[in-house]
């Protein structure tokens, strides 16, 4: 995964194993970055990954 990478919803569903809902949950509450493209809501890489670090981190304390 580049970190420049672009991911869709689905993406992001598939990688995390979680549902749509969980992922808009993640989204709303501005825990998942993302930008809107038009009408389609793209997530960077990057943010995906800042996600996890800051729950690894979270879980570790």
């Amino acid at each position: 995964m580049r970190d420049d990478e672009l991911l869709t919803v689905p993406e992001v569903m598939a990688r995390l194993k979680i549902s749509r809902s969980t992922v808009y949950d993640l989204l709303r509450s501005s825990q998942l970055a993302s930008i809107t493209l038009g009408r389609a809501r793209r997530i960077p890489a990057h943010a995906l990954t800042d996600l996890i670090r800051t729950r690894l981190e979270q879980d570790a304390a």
